[in-house]
This record gives structure tokens, C-alpha cells and sequence, in this order.
């Protein structure tokens, strides 16, 4: 743990060589990287955390403050606490933190890796209206079932993400935890809603940068991951043959083989 003045912040650490501070997404814990670090077989040091709300990492945002900048803040102390330059990696609303903390510019990092963020503001910066509305009409359904006290809400979330019927596939706790953070991850939508991210800030980012998508990924996924890409000088941008969103679990391997190249080649 990290004992920070406005609460504890998630913090763990394995296996030696260069480190990769491994940022997961909503409704997960840095547990959510084992089926990747164990492709690795110890050749990274891997420093995992959570992020606001989720395992014991301490929430800040309110309804009121929802910013996420709070969650880059707790994403710097982690990266303080490793030492840099570290490789930074995330995924879903994880990666959108990343890439926040990326172009803050005040944490050290050697590169960058985005698995599948949801950068949905970008497809409004850049008039890819049809696709934003993919993602709002999502969120608006989901926020009102939540609101209207349906216990699975979220379900519709994570539908939208990994297809028709990955809800229904997943193990009772794992569907149980998501139930249980649903209220925190309302806040995590808020946060991405409420960050202007711009073509021409990413156009300034000099980072190494992978951007991963999946092949079966929500369409608007997929675009809004091509974008960041795309804005982002020399970036890398590869699709996951067969993957959706929860590529970190269903194809582990090839999104490891993808980091760790990416991770070598910058190091």
C-alpha cells in the first residue's frame, strides 16, 4: 500500500528487470493482470495498483468532482513509489487514465501502452458523431437502469464492450464485484465524459505509444482507439485477431507478446 495524506492507494510488485506499472480498468484490481504477467515469466518487474474506488485504493471524486484527475494523481504516486522511468500500461478506463498521466508530463516513462481505452471524447473532437453516439446511448441506458435500482445495470456495460452474452459467461464473484462497484464506475463514465481530450494535445504527446484494439471489439472501440493512434506521432496501432474488449483475460498471450515487444523495443 501506498499511505497517502487523502487515503491508501493499491500498490504490489513482482518479478525483476525493467519495470511496467500495469493499470487495470474498471470493476478490476491489478489482479486482473496475472493471466498477462505469467506470459512474462518474471521478466519485467511488474508493479500493479487499482484505481479510484476499486480493491482497497481509497475513492476522492465525488458526483460533484468527478475529474479525472484525481485518478492521475493516485496513477503518479504508484509510478513515484516504482521509480522511473517506468513502461506504463493500461486497460479500458485504465488506459484513458495512462494516457492522461502521459500527457500531464509529470511522471517519468520510458513508453506507453493503450489496450482498448475509452476515448470517447476524441470521437466528438473529431466528428465522429455516429460512433460517440454509440457510446452515450450506452451510458444513458445503463445510467438510467442504475438509477431506477436495477441490481445488474452494469451488465448492459459490459454487453456493450464484449459482445452479447459475456455478462452471462462470467464467474458469479466476478459478476458480484462488478454489482458491488457499479456506483464507482458511474464515476469512472464521468470522468472520461468530462475530459476534453483533443486531437492536437495527443498530437504533442513524443512518447513510444501501442494502442491495442480487438477485431470483435464494439465498433466505436475500435474507432476510437484508431484515432488516438493516429493523433499520436510514430504510435503503434495493432488489432487483436479475435479478441473484444476483455482481451487481457480471453487472449493473453498475443496482447502480452504485443506489450512486451513494444516494452523491449523501448527500453
Amino acid at each position: 500500500m501506498i499511505e497517502d495524506v487523502r487515503g491508501l492507494i493499491d500498490y504490489d510488485e513482482a518479478g525483476s528487470g525493467p519495470t511496467v506499472v500495469l493499470v487495470p480498468g474498471s470493476c478490476s484490481t491489478g489482479a486482473a493482470w496475472r493471466p498477462i504477467m505469467a506470459t512474462w515469466e518474471g521478466k519485467y518487474r511488474c508493479v500493479t495498483t487499482s484505481l479510484l474506488g476499486y480493491g482497497t485504493t481509497a475513492e476522492r471524486r465525488t458526483e460533484r468532482d468527478p475529474s479525472i484527475a484525481h485518478e492521475a494523481d493516485i496513477l503518479e504516486a504508484v509510478i513515484a513509489r516504482a521509480g522511473g522511468p517506468v513502461h506504463l500500461v493500461g486497460h479500458s478506463y485504465g488506459g484513458l487514465v495512462s494516457l492522461v498521466v502521459a500527457l500531464r508530463g509529470k511522471a517519468p516513462l520510458a513508453s506507453l501502452s493503450i489496450l482498448e481505452a475509452p476515448a470517447l471524447e476524441l470521437l466528438r473532437a473529431m466528428g465522429e458523431e455516429a460512433h460517440y453516439s454509440g457510446f452515450r446511448h450506452m451510458t444513458e441506458g445503463y445510467f438510467a437502469a442504475f438509477k431506477a435500482g436495477q441490481t445488474d445495470a452494469i451488465a448492459a456495460m459490459i454487453d456493450f464492450y464484449g459482445g452479447a452474452g459475456t455478462w452471462a459467461s462470467w464467474p458469479e464473484r466476478v459478476r458480484a464485484y462488478a454489482v458491488q462497484t457499479t456506483h464507482v464506475n458511474v464515476l469512472d463514465w464521468a470522468s472520461a465524459m468530462g475530459y476534453p481530450l483533443a486531437p492536437e494535445a495527443l498530437a504533442k504527446l513524443s512518447l513510444p505509444t501501442l494502442v491495442l484494439t480487438g477485431s470483435e471489439s464494439h465498433p466505436a472501440a475500435r474507432r476510437a482507439n484508431q484515432l488516438v493512434a493516429a493523433c499520436i506521432d510514430g504510435a503503434k496501432f495493432h488489432i487483436v485477431e479475435g479478441a473484444a474488449h476483455f482481451a487481457i483475460a480471453t487472449h493473453a498471450r498475443e496482447v502480452g507478446a504485443h506489450v512486451a515487444q513494444h516494452v523491449d523495443g523501448a527500453t
